[in-house]
């Protein structure tokens, strides 16, 4: 099997030809980083690589299967990791200038998991600023590519993430997910990606803890949904180091993941009742419903209208948090951060205690919205984005026939409007690949699930992914 199809296989599926000795964890991580250096100077995924100590580890992985020791569900399998979090002994840079040295001395929650369940870790993957971006650039390294077709983005905050394994440099990645930076560019990328409700995965390590945390949550990335769901399990549970995350034990992602949705109720938004999309992305989320109602679900259009549009008060959170964590970085440091991050902390200066206090009210308003709305459906389907992953820097001025609207801090929310309503709801959300668009771009569909239902998104994730695969089509740069 040579490399290319090799990394385009699923996690589970390497971690069983490890354990049937048909390949070693040495040669799927040299397979991966021979991937790397042929195409990452064409896509810029990867800020910071670990050779020699993904080498190590894949040794010790490889010893302890010869000696027959209990294996972890990812033991073996090439992972990479994005660089918002934090890894003792290599480099971790937060996508910012001030950090592009830094070496901790100490792992994240998501990344001492990661270390526990076996996997390898690569490297660090390219991230914007604190995550604070839907396109994947920084002052100190290049800007990521999407390997659909280089001249456009891949998404973000989550793009080199998105871009490593859409290529099939490696089969699995975690990301981070504030405001749709996981499912963003899983959907412009043509991969699954999930944000779990939040604080099922812990937020435990990293520069600004402890903080309030309102909207993030880590998440899994891979082009096989049940590779996620074992990710997922890997990472969630609570840890007392985040009393935000949740202390209920996680269940079986895997228990119901071939259940199928027969019978399910299924309601559809193109607009969540404020945004526009385009007729391409429109049409491919028709068909991706279609989908759900041959496998024997109950589908129809169900008019949830979210007012006010969620990014509003999502923005006003999002932003007095930057402050929190950031301003005085941003007084230490004049000039120094990202223009997009220093418009964050400005306009977060600007929030009072009772304009925060509104925000809150409507973000839990908007919860009981949701939960009355999952006592007459099983799910939620939307786009993921409103638009297909466009050139660099460029986003677009029109959606529909309406002009963009939404910029904030150079981000046009109106080409990503449907992501960040759940961050603020605190719904479980996954983007699935459903087509392509302008320019064969993929288009990624938004499942959304009542809170604490993660295994019901992987269960329909998968239901769709066998109805309507993905993987036979790979990028340009693969």
């Amino acid at each position: 099997m040579n490399d290319r199809d090799l990394m385009f296989l699923p996690a589970h599926e390497q971690l069983a030809m490890q354990v049937d000795k048909k390949i070693s964890s040495v040669e799927l991580v040299n397979a991966s980083f021979r991937r790397i250096r042929e195409l990452d100077p064409q896509l810029n995924a990867f800020i910071t690589l670990d050779e020699e100590g993904a080498l190590a580890r894949a040794k010790e992985a490889d010893a302890a299967l010869a000696q027959g020791q209990t294996l972890g569900p990812l033991h073996g399998v090439p992972i990479s990791i994005k660089d918002l979090e934090v890894t003792a002994g290599l480099k971790t840079t937060l996508g910012s200038d001030l950090f592009k040295d830094w070496i901790p001395d100490f792992d994240s929650s998501v990344v001492e998991r990661v270390r526990k369940s076996g996997a390898v870790i690569l490297g660090k993957t390219n991230t914007p600023e604190f995550g604070n971006r839907e396109e994947t650039y920084t002052k100190f390294f290049p800007a990521c590519n999407n390997p659909w077709d280089v001249s456009r983005m891949p998404g973000g905050s989550s793009g080199g993430a998105a871009a490593s394994v859409a290529s099939g440099m490696c089969s699995i990645a975690t990301g981070t997910d504030g405001g749709g930076s996981v499912r963003l560019p899983a959907g412009f990328c043509g991969i699954f990606g999930h944000k779990p409700t939040q604080g099922r995965i812990p937020r435990y390590g990293g520069r600004s803890n402890p903080a309030y945390n309102a909207t993030s949550s880590s998440g899994p990335m891979s082009n096989d949904v049940r590779d996620s769901a074992i990710l997922l399990q890997a990472l969630s549970g609570f840890d007392k180091r985040d009393p935000g995350s949740l202390q209920s034990p996680p269940p079986d992602y895997l228990a119901s993941f071939e259940n199928g949705v027969k019978g399910m109720r299924i309601g559809v938004s193109h607009t969540l009742g404020f945004a526009s999309l385009n007729d391409d992305v429109r049409e491919k989320v028709d068909e991706g419903a279609k989908a759900f109602e041959e496998l024997g679900a109950t589908v129809e259009q169900v008019d949830l209208v979210m007012d006010p549009a969620p990014r509003e008060y999502w923005w006003e959170v999002w932003t007095a948090g930057q402050v929190a964590m950031y301003g005085e970085l941003d007084e230490q440091n004049p000039g120094r951060l990202m223009d997009y991050t220093i418009e964050m902390i400005e306009h977060g200066r600007t929030v009072s205690g009772a304009d925060y206090s509104l925000a809150l009210r409507q973000a839990e308003a908007m919860r009981i919205q949701m939960k009355e709305y999952f006592s007459k459906y099983d799910l939620l389907l939307t786009p993921t984005a409103a638009a297909t992953a466009w050139p660099h820097l460029t986003p677009p001025a029109q959606i529909g026939n309406e002009a963009s609207e939404g910029q904030y801090a150079g981000i046009s929310y109106g080409a990503i409007p449907f992501t960040m309503a759940f961050n603020i709801s605190w719904n479980p959300s996954a983007s699935v690949p459903c087509g392509f668009g302008e320019g064969d771009m993929p288009v990624g569909l938004q499942i959304v699930a009542d809170l604490d239902q993660d295994a019901l998104v992987m269960q329909a994730a998968r239901a769709f992914e066998q109805a309507r695969p993905w993987t036979g089509q790979r990028p340009a740069v693969s």
